[in-house]
This record gives structure tokens, sequence and C-alpha cells, in this order.
């Protein structure tokens, strides 16, 4: 399975929202990271076909898919930022409407799998406005796999999640990436960085960077370093340069700090992260800003 996106440009009045956007997909997980305002929802409904494109076509096995129609819109699995569900609704009754919705062949045989997958088999009766947020999303997870879906589409999945369900929901993730295609967006670099088969990383409607941890790692390679400093110039390093890590040693501190030069005598350099590529891609400040 392949999707192709092609040129892919979105105009609201005159702001450019999306710009000339080409990627190629292939069966597993993709990490669409970028800040809040980068263009990652916009994206994702372009793709989805809640907006259209102003520019550009996508592609499914090289097939237009905006000339699919309902055939497309059968292969996709979409959870929303901070699904909005009927809180007087049960589980069940939840998953029985989004199986008519969905035209679910099977409805019973398959709603109990799915509910045994994301593990609230057992809440079938709870109403969903006494669900957790941790449950709450693992709805959104079950009925976006109702139909099977070819293309899995996550918009910031893990939003408001305490650490030990944002696990639980990567693990989850992992395990749905075997014969589709997984979109997860994201600012949270921690969501995707063990589970992501590639990273698109995307700024100012544009994509700037496509490819493996490793690779992304690769490209800043010699331009992050470690210094130790007392404390007022552990402060001033904070506000001169991009800092990713400050760690307090006795009486002073350890700092991580990515920048395209040594920031000062005595620095090191060390082995980048995907945190610092997150810092260097979209918070690193122009050399005339230091």
């Amino acid at each position: 399975m392949k999707l192709e996106l092609k040129n892919i440009t979105k105009y609201y009045g005159n702001y450019p929202a999306l710009q000339d956007i080409s990627a190629t997909l292939t069966e597993g997980v993709y990490g669409l990271l970028g800040p809040n305002g980068a263009g990652k929802t916009t994206l994702i409904n372009t793709l989805i076909g809640i907006l259209p494109a102003t520019n550009g076509t996508i592609y499914l096995d090289g097939e237009n898919t905006a000339q699919m129609g309902e055939r497309y819109f059968d292969m996709i699995g979409y959870m929303p930022q901070y699904p909005k569900f009927y809180a007087n609704f049960t589980v069940r009754e939840f998953m029985e409407y989004m199986c008519q919705i969905k035209g679910v062949q099977n409805a019973e045989e398959r709603m109990g799998e799915v509910l045994a997958f994301v593990n609230l088999q057992e809440n079938q009766g709870k109403r969903i406005g006494a669900l957790s947020g941790g449950m709450r999303q693992r709805l959104g997870i079950a009925q976006a796999i109702l139909n099977d879906p070819k293309l899995l589409v996550l918009d910031e999945p893990t939003a408001g999640l305490d650490p030990g369900e944002r696990i639980r929901f990567r693990n989850l993730i992992s395990q749905l990436a075997g014969r589709r295609i997984i979109l997860l967006a994201t600012h949270i670099v921690s969501d995707i960085e063990c589970i992501a088969t590639e990273i698109l990383l995307l700024k100012e409607g544009k994509l700037v960077m496509q490819g493996t941890s490793k690779q992304l790692e690769d490209s800043i390679q010699g331009k992050v370093w470690e210094l130790t400093a007392n404390r007022p110039d552990a402060m001033l390093l904070s506000d001169l340069y991009c800092v990713s890590n400050m760690k307090r040693q006795d009486q002073n501190y350890l700092l991580r700090i990515v920048n395209e030069r040594k920031p000062l005598r005595g620095a090191q350099t060390v082995l980048p992260n995907l945190d610092d590529v997150f810092l260097y891609t979209f918070f690193q400040p122009n050399e005339g800003e230091q």
C-alpha cells in the first residue's frame, strides 16, 4: 500500500496553511511532528477529505483519492484531537452506533474484538461521561479501527494523558501497525520516538524534513553540546542559546545546548537525540538573535 502526497497546498484566504507538501508513505507508523500552529491538523483534514486542497493531489496506490469517493473514505480510520463523544451513551451504545455509521459487517463480533483489544470489554455498560481520560482515548482508537482501516489517522491522540496511559497508548499503536499506514500527529517527541517508522517535520505549513529517527539525529551531528557552568552563567547561557536540558550538579549546572557552533570554550559535542532535532528545527535562533 502506498499513499502519495503531491504538492499539497492549502490557503485560508491569503494565508498559506500548507505549502507544496510532497511525501510518500507505505505501511508503518509515521509521526507528524511540529509545534502548535505548524499545520498538522490542516494536513490531516486535507488527507482524510474534510478539507479540499487548494492545489495538489493525493494518490492511493496510484489512484487519485478525490476520484475514489466512498471507496477511499471506507479505508480511513480517524481519531480527532479531543474527540467529542455522547456523554450519556454507554460504551456499547456508542460502538453500536459507530458500527451502523461505518456499515461494519458482523458488528457484534467486530465490536467484541475491538473492545477487547483496547481493554474496554468490561466497561461496555459505563456511560462515556464517567470514563477517565485514558479510557476515552482508548474508546477513540476503538471507533477508529472498527472498519479495519488501511489508513489510520490520529490527531494529538495522547493530549491530556498521564505517562502511564501514554505508554499504553503507544503500545496499542505499535500493535496496529502491521498492515496499514498510521499517521500520528503530535508535538510530543516521546509519543513517536520509539514507534515511528519515519518522522515528518512540519514547520509553518512546510514539510522541512522526513526520515527515520536516526537519519534526523544524524542531520544535526556536531551541533549538540554539553558544558558545565555556575548558576549565573547557566542563566545567561539559557537566554543566549537553545538549551535542551539543564541539570543541577552540586553548585553547578550541566547544560545541553543545541547550536550551530561551539557556544563556549570547554563545550564538548554529544550525540543528538530527537528532542535536540525538535529544538534545532523549530526553536533554534538565528545567528543574529544570539
